[in-house]
């Protein structure tokens, strides 16, 4: 592996040329008017896969977005890692809070700026040239797949029977994935724990038709007023949940395993400097990095209703909605969770109104052995390239995907992401480094290197 540096000095040009062009493409899974360009994100997935030098491609069609399989298979007796990534990304908007706009993808001050460039088109292409430069130097010493998805961000809902009816397909060893952050660029961390999720849309309905404010303000219910007072009732001052049995199975840390937690460099000062607030604002008792992994939370995502356009307009609305996102962790399900929601948020809903709670998509909960192969593979490559041993974290987000690959096929996956917690995934101004996006391409090989070592020790 000792050439790879060379290999991206060389190549550094076309694979920022390679990544860009994919990032061009508004493949925006949420969004059907975006149908074809998430089809046309994947052909190019595929070509690449080519280019680089597996000995089968193809585009899996299923009842949404497509998934691009891909493989090479230089030994049927050796391990083989099965990569997972995703070609589509989140709805760019609000496209006014962009400085330049989030499909014409540019570099500057290190980074590339567009949608997808961390989340996770520039984490999964990745992947795609650390392939491609095991192969064309004959490195690669093991097999690998890929299976690369156009649905993540809308829950994967195709990708479930899709594994499910290609287990003989996808078998491997372990499998791959870097769709998570680390610590800092000096302070590499893989991710041994992912929240659940639970989403859902609430809609609240008053009288049968919008009304004037004057003449019935005041004796009629008005929806975005109670929407509102029930959403505050969902967590208490101390920022706790109140949905009753919300708790009732989270898995209780440690103080030996929160006091390792504690390990990581964090700056509140900051932190907050960052995101320009005066202060941290989270459950009661815990730390923000304990907020943003090991507790539970209960988000509202958006909110509307009534009029929002220019100038005024005194009415008293029919309806009001907010979407909310509950982050779980491991002992909570999600089905159970979003029950109890759905029951409890129909409960405290007064007789002026009437509630409707539809569920969207939601996740496992998990947590990933540090004593495994994959594991210790991964930490011995960034040791290779960082310089520096990685630091298990847990991580807030959520990977549905990642809790179905270990009940459907047995594999424990290993959660080795290049991003940034700055990179703003999901916001205005995503952006993904260029110290990061050639960082993981130097990397992911002495993952295969290590990972072939640990199992054969």
């Amino acid at each position: 592996m000792s050439n790879i540096k060379q290999y991206i000095e060389e190549h550094k040009n076309r694979f920022l040329e390679e990544i860009i062009d994919l990032l061009k493409i508004p493949s925006i899974s949420a969004d059907s008017k975006y149908a074809g360009d998430v089809k046309k994100a994947a052909e190019v997935v595929k070509q690449r896969l080519e280019e680089a030098g597996v000995d089968f491609a193809e585009i899996c069609e299923t009842p949404g977005h497509p998934i691009v399989y891909g493989e090479k298979i230089i030994d049927s007796s050796l391990p083989t890692v099965l990569v997972y990534g995703h070609y589509d990304v989140q709805p760019p908007d609000p496209i006014e809070l962009w400085t330049s706009p989030p499909f014409e993808p540019i570099i500057r001050d290190g980074k590339i700026f567009a949608r997808g460039a961390c989340d996770d088109k520039g984490q999964m292409y990745m992947h795609v040239k650390a392939f491609e430069f095991m192969n064309k130097t004959n490195n690669l010493p093991c097999n690998v797949k890929f299976m690369i998805e156009g649905e993540e961000e809308v829950g994967s809902d195709n990708l479930e029977d899709f594994v499910k009816q290609n287990k003989e397909k996808l078998k491997a060893d372990t499998i791959l994935i870097s769709d998570t952050s680390i610590i800092a660029n000096d302070t590499p961390s893989i991710s041994v724990g992912l929240r659940g999720l639970s989403y859902v849309e609430v809609e609240v309905t008053g009288p049968n038709r919008d009304l004037h404010s004057g003449v019935y303000g005041g004796a009629v219910g008005n929806p975005i007023n109670i929407l509102t007072k029930m959403i505050a009732s969902l967590t208490d001052e101390n920022n706790h949940i109140t949905i009753p049995g919300f708790y009732d199975k989270v898995l209780t840390v440690s103080d030996e395993d929160r006091a390792e937690m504690a390990k990581a460099p964090f700056n509140q000062q900051a932190y907050q400097d960052e995101l320009e607030i005066g202060s941290t604002y989270g459950e009661k008792g815990y730390t923000p990095n304990e907020q943003t992994s090991i507790r539970p939370t209960l988000d509202v995502n958006g909110i509307w209703g009534g009029y929002t356009g220019e100038g005024a307009k005194t009415v008293l609305p029919s309806k009001a909605y907010a979407k909310i996102s509950m982050r779980l962790v491991p002992n909570q399900s999600s089905e159970e969770i979003t029950k109890i929601f759905k029951d409890h948020f129909e409960s405290i809903a007064p007789d002026a109104v009437k509630v409707t709670v539809t569920p969207h998509h939601g996740g496992e909960p998990l947590l990933i052995p540090t004593d495994f192969p994959a594991y210790k593979a991964a930490s011995r490559a960034m040791q290779e390239t960082f310089g520096v041993k990685p630091i298990p974290q847990r991580g807030g987000g959520s990977i549905p995907i990642v809790a179905l690959f270990e009940q459907e096929l047995g594999l424990k996956s290993i959660l080795m992401g290049f991003g940034l917690n700055t990179d703003d995934i999901h916001s205005p101004d995503e952006h993904f480094g260029l110290f990061n996006y050639f960082k993981g391409i130097e990397t992911i090989p002495y993952f295969y290197k290590y990972f072939v070592e640990e199992l054969t020790n």
